[in-house]
């Protein structure tokens, strides 16, 4: 990977950095840190334990009681002042007054609900301008704890005083987020880095919001039947990601395995960890210059393109989701930077999930069932992915889903986004059982977030048409059983091969940034000669064994035609195969444009194919497929030339005689033409 430029002298930077006086811990009063039932444990043993925190509160009604008023009642004071606003129609007039006390009350529960905003504050389709400017600063711009308690942090995380560490170190603090402040320094070795330091009192704010959050999900999946989705398993997967991201640690793990996984990619870059400098409270990152994805006119300055910058995004995403199962399920535009070189810097690697491989690969055959309208396959996949129990039903579910996604898809799939799908499928989840898995919820919200960045940038961008091709390419190319039954299974219905199906696949496939044209070749003829393969090949000799016939029965019949003519014959029967269409060319139709998308493809030469054709001829299954298309051909001449001899006998038998004209002739049985 080609590295970062050097970075320009911090004396030149807009944000002045000042060396780090000797004095600087030296504070008149310490901070206290308070866990609440979190017990002080090393940064390796630190997880999420719903029984801790609900034996520990259920100890203190009061304080829960306490924080409970203090969530009611600044949301009903909101409510009741827009529906006032509204009674007097002067909502518009005061919308921008309205944005900046939700976004203060947000800032004020803490970070739970400062996510909620920051999913907010992505989706200009959903967010009046007003609101989504307030709800923008959530990002970066919260208020700032004390410098002291930072620089208490730093010391008694690192074992050494501030500027035992770093060289160097900005004032206050550049950034605000919910859980932590960031500063911004330079250490003792040269190097520029973001020092991120966790807030005061934390762990005891989120764990009573947690307990909050878990026993109202518990209530309601108790006593509202009418939400199948397991709420408390949503609360403790979205409490177990934020326990993750209190523990910097962890955090520098996760970068460092993200960046193993993708910080290969062109046009990806993944900060560095120092972990020397590094614990559960502090972590110290590289420094990176860039401009947030939101500021669309800075970047442009750039000489960059922002639609671009998000392509790469939505890339990187889906080999997150769908290749390795490790995914930034926290991708809002303070987390994605334009760097200068162009290329696509991820930042803040708290909230990280896992998907395992079998929801990998089903969503995949989700996302192929959905582009091709199998809503049978669809069905099924909602069952495998765990939306809907083995034993439910799913003739009634079919339907639903072809109107719900028909309506979403509208004339294309182009038009497809996740807006629109939520929207369709919100009345048909509460009418059948479906569920939503803990895992999935965290894949909308990053796909929904990484989908309102791009709205922002371009109006028109769908996520799924940029995603097919990905898409496409790994159904061709993995090697994987399931995904190798999943094509099997797209390319043929009730044993016949669909043409056009394979040409959407390749056709989108080839338009895959990483889309490998010697791969696919090498793959697809490794995968149809192997014993995984057989299925296939004899569906092929059946389908070739059917067109040879078919061209042959006409070769014949315009062979025997012209003869008729000059010896002056009775003019031959037409064959049936005649009459009902030319399936004939339209399978060399398909076959054309099979290859002119090849001859379309990146990497395309026709030499190469010479190894791979040589290698298809030697192959002792290739043998056998010449031996299986040959017998066929002789088996149906042979049934052929049984059924005329009956035939003749037939007419002999009739006594008169006469040959049969051709009225009185009987084209072949179906059965016998197969």
């Amino acid at each position: 990977m080609t590295q970062t430029t050097s970075p320009q002298p911090l004396s030149n930077q807009e944000e002045k950095i000042i060396d780090v006086p000797s004095e600087i811990v030296a504070t008149p009063k310490t901070h206290q840190e308070n866990l609440g039932p979190i017990p002080d444990i090393s940064p390796e043993d630190w997880e999420y334990n719903p029984d801790t925190i609900i034996k520990y509160y259920r100890g203190k009604p009061l304080q829960v009681l306490g924080r409970l008023i203090n969530i009611s009642f600044p949301f009903a004071s909101f409510m009741l002042t827009n529906w006032w606003h509204s009674l007097l129609g002067t909502s518009k007039k005061n919308q921008k007054k309205q944005a900046e006390k939700l976004r203060k009350i947000l800032t004020r529960l803490g970070p739970a609900y400062i996510k909620i905003g920051q999913a907010l504050s992505t989706r200009p389709d959903l967010v009046s301008p007003a609101y989504l400017e307030e709800l923008t600063s959530l990002q970066d711009q919260l208020p700032p704890f004390p410098n002291e308690i930072a620089y208490q942090f730093i010391e008694e995380e690192l074992g050494s005083k501030p500027e035992e560490v770093y060289q160097e170190i900005t004032p206050n603090p550049i950034a605000a987020a919910s859980l932590g402040q960031v500063y911004r320094g330079r250490l003792k070795t040269g190097e520029e880095v973001a020092i991120k330091v966790q807030r005061p009192d934390l762990v005891r704010r989120i764990t009573l919001d947690i307990y909050i959050m878990r026993s109202i999900a518990t209530w309601v999946k108790e006593n509202v039947k009418r939400i199948r989705s397991d709420l408390v398993a949503i609360t403790d997967e979205l409490a177990a990601r934020i326990f993750e991201e209190m523990n910097y640690m962890k955090e520098g793990e996760n970068a460092s395995k993200f960046k193993d996984l993708y910080g290969h990619l062109e046009e990806i870059y993944v900060p560095k960890i120092y972990w020397e400098y590094t614990g559960r409270r502090v972590l110290t990152m590289e420094w990176i210059e860039g401009t947030k994805l939101t500021d669309i006119e800075k970047i442009q300055a750039q000489g960059i393109d922002a639609t671009h910058l998000v392509e790469v995004g939505v890339q990187c995403s889906l080999r997150q989701l769908l290749e390795h199962g490790f995914f930034h399920a926290d991708p809002h535009p303070g987390n994605l930077l334009a760097m200068g070189d162009g290329r696509l810097a991820y930042l803040d690697f708290g909230m990280m999930s896992n998907i395992k491989p079998y929801q990998r690969y089903g969503l995949i055959e989700a996302v192929v069932h959905l582009v091709n309208r199998d809503f049978d396959g669809l069905a099924q996949d909602y069952v495998n992915l765990d939306f809907l129990t083995p034993e439910t039903d799913l003739t009634p579910i079919i339907p639903a889903l072809a109107e719900v996604f028909n309506n979403a898809l509208g004339a294309s799939v182009a038009e497809l986004n996740f807006k629109k799908i939520t929207d369709e499928m919100s009345a048909m989840m509460y009418e059948f059982p479906f569920r939503v898995p803990a895992y999935y919820a965290l894949i909308i919200r990053s796909m929904v977030t990484l989908e309102g960045i791009a709205i922002n940038i371009d109006p028109e961008f769908k996520v799924l048409s940029k995603a097919y091709p990905y898409v496409a390419k790994r159904l061709l190319t993995d090697q994987s059983e399931q995904l190798q039954a999943s094509l099997r299974d797209l390319l043929f219905k009730d044993g016949n091969f669909r043409w056009n199906r394979l040409e959407n696949l390749l056709r989108n496939a080839k338009d895959s940034p990483d889309y490998d044209f010697d791969r696919v070749m090498n793959q697809g003829m490794e995968y149809l000669l192997s014993e995984r393969g057989k299925f296939i090949r004899e569906r092929l000799a059946t389908e070739i064994v059917n067109y040879l016939d078919k061209m042959g029965q006409k070769t014949w019949f315009n062979i025997s035609s012209s003869v008729s003519r000059v010896v002056g014959w009775d003019s031959p029967q037409r064959p049936a195969v005649m009459n009902n269409g030319s399936v004939e060319s339209q399978s060399m139709e398909h076959l054309q444009n099979i290859i002119e998308i090849l001859q379309e493809t990146d990497g395309y030469d026709p030499m190469k194919l010479v190894p791979i054709i040589t290698k298809i001829l030697q192959n002792s299954e290739t043998q056998k497929l010449g031996q299986q298309i040959a017998g066929g051909l002789a088996q149906k001449a042979t049934a052929r030339l049984i059924r005329n001899l009956l035939l003749d006998n037939n007419s002999n038998n009739n006594g008169n005689g006469k040959s049969p004209s051709k009225k009185d002739q009987l084209s072949l049985p179906v059965a016998a033409m197969r």
